[in-house]
C-alpha cells in the first residue's frame, strides 16, 4: 500500500542559512511569497531549481531548500537554458534584478526571451545596483545621485516589461515586492505559462534608494498610482473607480478621464486584452506621476517552448540518421595530424 503524499508547507521550503539582506529590503517579502506559493504549485521539490546571477536579489537560492545555482554575473539565464535542456522535467526559476538582468546580462536575457525557453524569470527592480554600494543602474531615472553619477545620471532608463516585450517574451507581468497576495496571483500564473514567463517586481532598496516606488505602495495614494489589470475588464483605477484611461484615437495614446464628466461612461473605458501586443506596449511605457503604474499580467499569448521545439526536433533527426557517434563525428571531414 502506497504511502498518503505529504503536504509540504512554507517551511519545507526554508533552509538553515542565515537570511543576509539588510533590513528592510523587499526580497525578504518575495522570499516569504514564494517559499509560501512553492506547495501549491504540484511540483516535487526535487523538481525544483533556482538559478541566480549576481547582486542582492541572487543570494536567493541558498534560501530555498531545493537545488539550485548561484552563477556569474548575467548568465543566470544561459545556466538557466542549460538545466532546462538537459532535464526538462525540472520547474527551473530564474532570480535577477535590473543590473544582472539588464545591464551584463541583458544580451542573455534577450535571447532566452525570444527562444520562449520554458522558465520562470523574476526580475528584482529596485532601480539602483544595491550590492556593489548604489550606482546607478539601467532603470534608475534620469537624475539618479549615485557614486557613479554625483551630479545625477543622464542615461535614459530602460523599462523592463517594454524591454521584455520587445524581446519576444509571451508572458509579461508586474508586481510588487509587500502586495503578497497580488504577487502570488502574478506568479501562479506565470509557472501556468507554457514558455519563458517574465515578472518584473517593483522591489525597495532601504539603503541605496529607499521609497522609490512609495508612490504605488502607500495604501492610502496607490488608488490613484496604481492601476491594477484584470484581462477582459476595463481600465479603471482610483479610490471608487471613477477614473479611466480611454484611448485618444488621433494621438493613438491613452488619457486619464473620469466616470460621469464630459458625458464620459465605462463604455469609452479601454478593456484590458493581454493577447494584444500593441496595447501591452502602450501600458508598459505608462509612468507616474502622469499616469497609473500597471501592475499584473500585461502581456500573455501562449506558444510552444523552445525545449519542447529542440526535442521534437531531435526525434525527427534520429529517425532520419539514426543515433549519433561522437567518436565517428570527430574524424569525419577534414581531419590533420600534428607532428
Amino acid at each position: 500500500m502506497n504511502a498518503p503524499i505529504q503536504k509540504l508547507t512554507a517551511k519545507d521550503y526554508a533552509t538553515d542559512q542565515e537570511v543576509r539582506w539588510c533590513p528592510g529590503c523587499g526580497d525578504y517579502a518575495i522570499l516569504k511569497t514564494v517559499q509560501k506559493l512553492m506547495p501549491e504549485l504540484g511540483v516535487k521539490k526535487e523538481n525544483s531549481v533556482f538559478v541566480s546571477g549576481i547582486g542582492c536579489s541572487s543570494r536567493f537560492p541558498y534560501y530555498m531548500n531545493t537545488f539550485g545555482f548561484h552563477t556569474i554575473h548575467g548568465r543566470a539565464p544561459a545556466v538557466a537554458t542549460g538545466v532546462k535542456l538537459a532535464n526538462p522535467e525540472l520547474d527551473v526559476w530564474v532570480i535577477t534584478g535590473d543590473g544582472d538582468g539588464l545591464s551584463i546580462g541583458g544580451n542573455h536575457m534577450m535571447h532566452v526571451l525570444r527562444r520562449n525557453v520554458d522558465l520562470n524569470i523574476l526580475l528584482f527592480n529596485n532601480e539602483i545596483y544595491g550590492l556593489t554600494k548604489g550606482q546607478y543602474s539601467p532603470t534608475s531615472p534620469v537624475g539618479t545621485r549615485s557614486p557613479s553619477t554625483p551630479d545625477g545620471s543622464v542615461d535614459l532608463p530602460l523599462t523592463p516589461a517594454v524591454f521584455a516585450i520587445g524581446a519576444g517574451a509571451r508572458f509579461v507581468a508586474r508586481s510588487i515586492d509587500t502586495e503578497m497576495k497580488h504577487l502570488t496571483r502574478v506568479l501562479t500564473e506565470a509557472h501556468q505559462h507554457e514558455g519563458a514567463s517574465f515578472v518584473e517586481i517593483l522591489q525597495n532598496c532601504p539603503v541605496y534608494n529607499d521609497g522609490i516606488f512609495e508612490a504605488v505602495k502607500d495604501k492610502k495614494q496607490a488608488p490613484d498610482t496604481r492601476l491594477v489589470l484584470e484581462n477582459g475588464q476595463p481600465l479603471l483605477f482610483g479610490a471608487d473607480n471613477q477614473k479611466g484611461l480611454k484611448l485618444n484615437t488621433a494621438a493613438l495614446a491613452f488619457e486619464i478621464v473620469t466616470l460621469g464628466e464630459d458625458g464620459v461612461t465605462e463604455a469609452d473605458i479601454m478593456v484590458h486584452d493581454e493577447t494584444n501586443k500593441v496595447l501591452a506596449q502602450m501600458l508598459a511605457e505608462l509612468k507616474g506621476p502622469e499616469f497609473p503604474v500597471p501592475v499584473g499580467v500585461i502581456y500573455q499569448v501562449p506558444a510552444t517552448a523552445y525545449v519542447s521545439d529542440v526535442y521534437s526536433q531531435r526525434i525527427v533527426v534520429r529517425e532520419q540518421k539514426g543515433a549519433g557517434d561522437l567518436n565517428a563525428l570527430l574524424r569525419t571531414g577534414h581531419t590533420w595530424t600534428v607532428e
